[in-house]
């Protein structure tokens, strides 16, 4: 087992958890779930890969992982989000890292956007509503550009899109390619 890399996750409905899986059996290294970490666990690590979903265009949990990785001894910090944004709307997808990051970090530490999807029965009561109000609002706004089309039609019901292919830029920078 690779004892150089811990993989973190904050998984609200499963598809972060599942990423963060698929990303630890392919480098061969442990995961666990940021409930679980503290920062002096971190620091067993050489690199941390930290992931949430994107909620209300920031990624959950992720302040405090960089809290417990700048309290910790581990020499770098990689971070993915996962979302039902598709992963086209790339315009969209980096305003939402900008909440995330500042202007350093965004140059800092590597960031990656994986889709996944939407699971309307593993969501909270107010999650469920605000993607309701949320595909109302697009459904009345005239113009919708491309994207927002998209986004609309999407979240409007569960589904999941995750895919190894996702992963695989994350895992060709660790892996030095």
């Amino acid at each position: 087992m690779n004892q150089n890399i811990l993989v973190v996750y904050k998984s609200k409905t499963g598809f972060t958890k599942k990423y963060a899986e698929m990303i630890g059996e392919e480098l061969d290294c442990k995961t666990a779930d940021l409930n679980n970490v503290t920062d002096s666990m971190m620091s067993e690590y050489d690199t941390i890969v930290f992931g949430g979903r994107f909620h209300a265009g920031f990624v959950d949990g992720l302040k405090k992982a960089k809290k417990y990785f700048k309290r910790s001894s581990a020499a770098k910090l990689v971070v993915f989000a996962t979302g039902a944004t598709p992963h086209t709307a790339k315009a969209m997808i980096e305003e939402a890292w900008k909440n995330n990051f500042t202007a350093k970090e965004l140059e800092s530490i590597p960031h990656f956007y994986m889709p996944s999807g939407l699971c309307y029965e593993r969501m909270s009561l107010g999650d469920k509503l605000m993607m309701k109000v949320f595909v109302a609002m697009m459904k009345r706004k005239k113009n919708n550009n491309e994207d927002e089309k998209n986004i609309s039609q999407a979240i409007s019901h569960s589904y999941d899109i995750s895919s190894k292919e996702y992963i695989m830029p994350l895992i060709s920078l660790l892996r030095g390619e």
